[in-house]
C-alpha cells in the first residue's frame, strides 16, 4: 500500500460536527428466517445478557479510547432480534455509550423488534431506557406469506404490534417484504396500501433477493421456490413507488420511503459516508482514527466474541486502513443508493480524482443518472433496479 493509497482525512473535511453513530449487533434469534443471510443464531437455553451486557461496556471502552471524543448523533439496536433484550439491558448499553461519549439530546435511538405480543409488551420499558423509536419486523399483512417468510407472527399481531408503537414512541417504522413468490402488482398494492395506513412517517420496503447458503437458495436450486422474474420485479418497484409518493412517502433511498424529514438519521449515517462505531458479534464500523479512516468487523460467533472480549477488551477480527480507492468505492456503493445523490466534489477530494465525464455523459443519455441544479449526481428512477451497475460503471 502506498502513501498515495491512504486518504488523510485531515486533508479533506472536518469531523468536528458531522453525524457519529454507534451499531449495537444482538445477534440472537427465536428462529432463523429462510431468506436471511444476517449475523443471527438461535440459542435454546437463556442468554447471559449480564455477561453480554459487561462485553459491550468493555468493547465501547475500547472503541472510544481509540474514537477519542464524539458527540453521538444516533444508536441503532439491531439483530438478530434486539427486542428479545430486557428493557434493563439496552439502559445499561446505553449508559455505556454515556460514559465514553457525549450523547447529543436529540440523538435518534432505534430499536429493531419482532412484532409479536410478547415482545410488545417490552416497548414502554424500552422507551424508559432511552429508545426513541422502533423499527418493527412486520415483512407481510398476509398470513400465508407470513409462514412461508418463516416469520413467528400473525399479520394482526402485527397491526397490533404497531398500534403499541405508536401509543408508545413518536417515531416508529416497519418493513415489508415484496415480490414475493406468486406475488402480484395488484396484490402488492392492496397491501401496501393498507400497511402505509398504519404507518406514520417510515417504511422499508425490500424486494426478496435469495441470498447464498440460506435454505430459500436451496429451494430455489431444487426448484422448488420460485421469485418474479426481472420485468415482474420491475413492476413491482414501480408500484412501490407510485404507492407511497402518492401517500406522502416518497423513496430517500432504494428500498426506504418517509415523509420529509423522517428519513432514518441513522442509515443516512451510513449512506452519506460518515462516522460509526460498530459493536457487538459480527457489527462492522468505520473509524476515524489519527487521520485515517480504518474498517472495523467483529468476531461473529456470540461466545466467540465474548470470550475475545474478555480477555483481549475487544472483539476486532479486522481492523485496517481503507485505501483512498476503496474509499472511492464505498462512496460510490453508499451515497448513490440515497435519492439525493453525491456531491462530485467530495468524491474528487475522497478518490484525489474526478468522475469520468463520458461515463456520465453516457448514463445521463440513457436516462439512468441526472444532476440537480446544485451541481449534485443522482440516480433517476429508471436508473435505481439496475443500481448495482451504474455503480460499477461510474467507479471504473
Amino acid at each position: 500500500m502506498s502513501s498515495a493509497d491512504v486518504l488523510d482525512l485531515a486533508e479533506t473535511e472536518t469531523r468536528e460536527d458531522t453525524p457519529f453513530g454507534v451499531y449495537i449487533h444482538w445477534p440472537f434469534c427465536l428462529s432463523k428466517c429462510p431468506y436471511c443471510d444476517f449475523n443471527s443464531h438461535v440459542r435454546q437455553g437463556a442468554v447471559d445478557q449480564k455477561r453480554f451486557v459487561r462485553a459491550f461496556a468493555a468493547e465501547i471502552a475500547a472503541t472510544a479510547a481509540r474514537t477519542g471524543s464524539r458527540t453521538v448523533s444516533t444508536v441503532f439496536f439491531g439483530g438478530g432480534t434486539p427486542s428479545l433484550m430486557g428493557p434493563d439491558t439496552v439502559g445499561a448499553v446505553l449508559d455505556a455509550v454515556a460514559k465514553h461519549w457525549t450523547v447529543a439530546p436529540d440523538a435518534e435511538i432505534t430499536l429493531e423488534a419482532n412484532p409479536t405480543s410478547v415482545e410488545a409488551t417490552r416497548f414502554r420499558g424500552f422507551r424508559s431506557a432511552g429508545v426513541n423509536r422502533v423499527s418493527l419486523g412486520v415483512q407481510a399483512l398476509d398470513d400465508d406469506a407470513l409462514r412461508a417468510l418463516g416469520r413467528m407472527h400473525t399479520a394482526a399481531e402485527a397491526l397490533a404490534a404497531i398500534a403499541v408503537a405508536r401509543s408508545v414512541f413518536d417515531r416508529y417504522s416497519f418493513d415489508l417484504i415484496y415480490a414475493r413468490p406468486g406475488q402480484t402488482a395488484i396484490a402488492w398494492r392492496e397491501e401496501l396500501g393498507r400497511a402505509l395506513g398504519e404507518a406514520a412517517e417510515h417504511v422499508s420496503l425490500y424486494q426478496l433477493t435469495i441470498e447464498p447458503d440460506t435454505p430459500f437458495a436451496a429451494l430455489e436450486t431444487a426448484g422448488k421456490l420460485h421469485v418474479p422474474g426481472d420485468n415482474a420485479a420491475r413492476h413491482l418497484f414501480d408500484a412501490t413507488q407510485e404507492v407511497c409518493s402518492l401517500a406522502g412517502l416518497p423513496a430517500y433511498e432504494v428500498s426506504n420511503h418517509a415523509r420529509p424529514g423522517a428519513e432514518c438519521r441513522h442509515n443516512l449515517v451510513y449512506w452519506r459516508y460518515g462516522e460509526y462505531a460498530g459493536i457487538g458479534p459480527g457489527a462492522h464500523g468505520r473509524l476515524d482514527v489519527a487521520g485515517k479512516r480504518i474498517a472495523t468487523a467483529t468476531e461473529k460467533r456470540p461466545e466467540k466474541w465474548l470470550e475475545q472480549v474478555e480477555a483481549a477488551g475487544h472483539g476486532l477480527v479486522v481492523d485496517e486502513i481503507v485505501t483512498r480507492p476503496e474509499q472511492a468505492d464505498e462512496f460510490l456503493l453508499m451515497g448513490l443508493r440515497l435519492t439525493e445523490g453525491i456531491d462530485p466534489k467530495r468524491f474528487q477530494r475522497i478518490a484525489g480524482r474526478a468522475l469520468d465525464p463520458a461515463r456520465i455523459a453516457e448514463l445521463h443519455a440513457y436516462g439512468f443518472v441526472e444532476t440537480t441544479p446544485s451541481g449534485r449526481l443522482r440516480v433517476t428512477r429508471s436508473g435505481f433496479p439496475i443500481l448495482d451497475a451504474v455503480v460499477a460503471d461510474l467507479a471504473a
